[in-house]
C-alpha cells in the first residue's frame, strides 16, 4: 500500500451492460449475431474491393481501409463484453486495460479521419471532375493514408503512456463495458491535468476540425450541384454522397451525444447504451449502408456469387 489511499492497481472491474440476470442470454444472443454480423460484413467489403479490378478506385480504396479500422474498431471491445456476459469474472488485468483502450483509440481515431479523406474524394469527383483523375492519383492517396495511420497510433500511444504513468485508488470499478479513457481518468488518485490537456488539444485536430472539413466539403458539394439544371444530375449528386452522409451522421450523432452531450441522472445507462451504438452499432450498419445504397458494391457481389456458382 502508499499513501493517501493510493495502491498499485493490478486489474479493473468493469460493470458491463446494465441487463438483468433473466435476460443475459438473449442479449448474448443478440450481441454476438451483431459482433458476427460486423466481422463478416466488413470482410465481404474489403475482399470484394480486393477481388474487384473496378473498384480499385481512390472512394473504394477508403472504403476499404474503413471496414477494416470498423472491423478491428469492433474485435477490440466485443469479444471481452460477450466473455463477462458468459462469466461471473468480469475483471480486466491493468495491462489489457490499457492494450484495449489503446487500439480503442486508434481506430476510432482512423475512422473520423478517414471520413474527412473521404469527404474529399467526393468533393474532388463532383466539384472537379475533369481534374479528378490527376489529383486522386495513387501516389497521392497513399501520401494521405500513411500519415493518417501513424498519426492515429502515435497519438494513442501518447494517451496511452499519459495514463501510465498515473495513480490509482481502491476504486477500481469502470462502469462499462470497456476500458474508456474517461473512465479512468476519473479513478486516478493522482493529477490528470497534462491528460485532459492533451485531450482537449488534440481531440480538436482529429474530432472536431475533420467534422468541420465535412461540413465545408458538403457545402461545397451542394453550392456546386446547386448550380446544375439537370434533375437527374443532382439525384446522382445525391446517390453518390449518401451513403457517406449517413455514415457521417451516425458516427458523428453517437460521438456528440456520448462526449458532448450534458449529463443527467441517467447519465450511466445513457452512457452506456452510446458507447454501444459507437462500438458495435456503427461498425455493423456501414457495410449495410454502403452496399445496399451503392450499385458497384452489389454488382462486385453479383459477379462474385456468380462465379461461385459456375465453379461449383
Amino acid at each position: 500500500m502508499m499513501g493517501n489511499n493510493q495502491t498499485v492497481i493490478s486489474q479493473f472491474l468493469l460493470l458491463g451492460m446494465p441487463i438483468p440476470p433473466e435476460h443475459q442470454n438473449m442479449f448474448f444472443t443478440l450481441f454476438l449475431a451483431m459482433y458476427l454480423t460486423t466481422v463478416l460484413g466488413n470482410l465481404l467489403i474489403i475482399i470484394l474491393i480486393r477481388l474487384g479490378s473496378h473498384l480499385h478506385t481512390p472512394m473504394y480504396l477508403f472504403l476499404s481501409n474503413l471496414s477494416f479500422s470498423d472491423l478491428c474498431f469492433s474485435s477490440v471491445t466485443m469479444p471481452k463484453l460477450l466473455q463477462n456476459m458468459q462469466s461471473r469474472d468480469t475483471f480486466i488485468s491493468y495491462v489489457d486495460c490499457l492494450t484495449q483502450m489503446y487500439f480503442l483509440m486508434a481506430f476510432g481515431d482512423m475512422e473520423s479521419l478517414l471520413l474527412v479523406v473521404m469527404a474529399y474524394d467526393r468533393y474532388v469527383a463532383i466539384c472537379f471532375p475533369l481534374h479528378y483523375t490527376s489529383i486522386m492519383n495513387p501516389k497521392f492517396c497513399a501520401c494521405l493514408l500513411m500519415p493518417l495511420w501513424m498519426l492515429t497510433l502515435l497519438d494513442a500511444m501518447m494517451h496511452t503512456m499519459l495514463v501510465a504513468r498515473l495513480s490509482f485508488c481502491d476504486d477500481n470499478v469502470i462502469p462499462h463495458f470497456f476500458c474508456d479513457i474517461s473512465a479512468l481518468l476519473k479513478l486516478a488518485c493522482s493529477d490528470t491535468y497534462v491528460n485532459e490537456l492533451m485531450i482537449f488539444i488534440t481531440g480538436g485536430p482529429i474530432i472536431i476540425v475533420p467534422f468541420l472539413l465535412i461540413v465545408i466539403s458538403y457545402a461545397r458539394i451542394v453550392s456546386s450541384i446547386l448550380k446544375v439544371s439537370s434533375t437527374r444530375g443532382i439525384h446522382k449528386v445525391f446517390s453518390t454522397c449518401g451513403s457517406h452522409l449517413s455514415v457521417v451522421s451516425l458516427f458523428y450523432g453517437t460521438i456528440f451525444g456520448l462526449y458532448f452531450s450534458p449529463s443527467d441522472n441517467n447519465s450511466t445507462v445513457k452512457e452506456t447504451t452510446m458507447a454501444m451504438m459507437f462500438t458495435v452499432v456503427t461498425p455493423m450498419l456501414n457495410p449495410f449502408i454502403y452496399s445496399l445504397r451503392n450499385r458497384d458494391i452489389k454488382q462486385a457481389l453479383i459477379r462474385l456469387t456468380c462465379k461461385r456458382k459456375i465453379t461449383l
